[in-house]
């Protein structure tokens, strides 16, 4: 298999990590040669935390090139748009519509963009969910990074059982069930 790269992209506290850690335990899983890597920016502080998964026959280094990810996931839109030049021109951008102020706009120092998933919908293919409002409906707010997760496996090549395995052996053995329900629900949006 040729080397699919994968980038996990948000703020500090949004599961950027884990949703790496499920992705990299289903490619290993289907016994692909996989190197993570994790970029943590100030993440305690709502800091922007980039994940690079990179699997295939033999991934030689873990760091996506820029132009080159298959799919980019983004749980903020301005995380989506800070790492939009990661992305192949044929890939896909799978983003939570949510709004996350940096410091720079909480401050007054700037304004936070308009129109960011309109203006990256003229070149990429976009699939955009409010998985805020989706997480509620599941029965909890936390899993919403699941529920993304969720849409974007239906641009990877594992089967949804594959996928409900390793979210079973990966998460915290008390959020199974709703990790499980949250993927389910990101899976058939």
């Amino acid at each position: 298999m040729e080397t699919r790269n994968i980038m996990i992209v948000g703020v500090g506290g949004q599961g950027t990590l884990l949703t790496s850690r499920i992705l990299g335990g289903l490619a290993i899983r289907a016994g692909y040669d996989v190197k993570l890597s994790e970029v943590h920016g100030m993440a305690q502080r709502g800091g922007s935390v980039v994940t690079f998964v990179r699997y295939g026959d033999k991934v030689e280094e873990p760091i996506v090139e820029e132009g080159c990810a298959d799919v980019l996931i983004a749980f903020e839109r301005l995380e989506a748009l800070r790492y939009i030049h990661y992305l192949r021109k044929d890939g896909v951008l799978i983003v939570n519509d949510t709004r996350i102020d940096p410091m720079p706009v909480v401050m007054g120092a700037a304004e936070y963009p308009k129109n960011i998933i309109e203006g990256i919908e003229k070149d990429h293919t976009v699939y955009k969910v409010d998985a805020g409002y989706e997480a509620q409906i599941v029965g909890n707010p936390r899993c919403f990074n699941v529920i993304v997760l969720g849409m974007a496996a239906r641009h990877m090549d594992y089967s949804y059982e594959d996928w409900m395995a390793v979210i079973e052996t990966t998460v915290p053995p008390k959020t199974i069930e709703i990790n499980k329900k949250a993927f389910d629900r990101g899976w058939n949006l």
